[in-house]
C-alpha cells in the first residue's frame, strides 16, 4: 500500500515560494522522524531537512534560512515550506521515514 505521498511541486519563478506536503499512512506517525530529500538530474540524492516526533528540526546548509519543515500529526502530514527559491533548487523532492520513500514531486525553478 502507498505509505508516503508527496504533493505541491510546481513550476515557479526564482524568488518564489512553494509548500510541499507529504501525506503519510504510517503507524505511530506522531512518533516518527520524517525527512525531506531532493535529487536533481545527474546528482546524488541530497538530504534537506529533518523533524523528529518531538518537533526538533535541522537543515542542510544549502537550504537553512530558506526552507522550513513542519508537521501536523492530526493530519499525518509533514510539510516543507520553501522560500526564496533558486534555479538550483530544481529537483524531484522526496519524503522519507526510515526505509520508506514517497514517489517524489517535481519542483522546477525558472530564472
Amino acid at each position: 500500500q502507498v505509505q508516503l505521498v508527496e504533493s505541491g511541486g510546481a513550476l515557479v519563478q526564482a524568488g518564489g515560494s512553494l509548500r510541499l506536503s507529504c501525506a503519510a499512512s504510517l503507524s505511530a506517525f506522531s512518533m516518527r522522524t520524517m525527512r525531506w530529500y531532493r535529487q536533481a538530474p545527474g546528482h546524488q540524492r541530497e538530504w534537506l531537512a529533518i523533524i523528529t516526533g518531538g518537533g526538533l528540526t535541522n537543515y542542510a546548509d544549502s537550504v537553512k534560512g530558506r526552507f522550513t519543515i513542519s508537521r501536523d500529526n492530526a493530519k499525518n502530514t509533514v510539510y516543507l515550506q520553501m522560500n526564496s527559491l533558486k534555479p538550483e533548487d530544481t529537483a524531484v523532492y522526496y519524503c522519507n521515514s526510515g526505509d520508506i520513500w514517497g514517489q517524489g514531486t517535481q519542483v522546477t525553478v525558472s530564472s
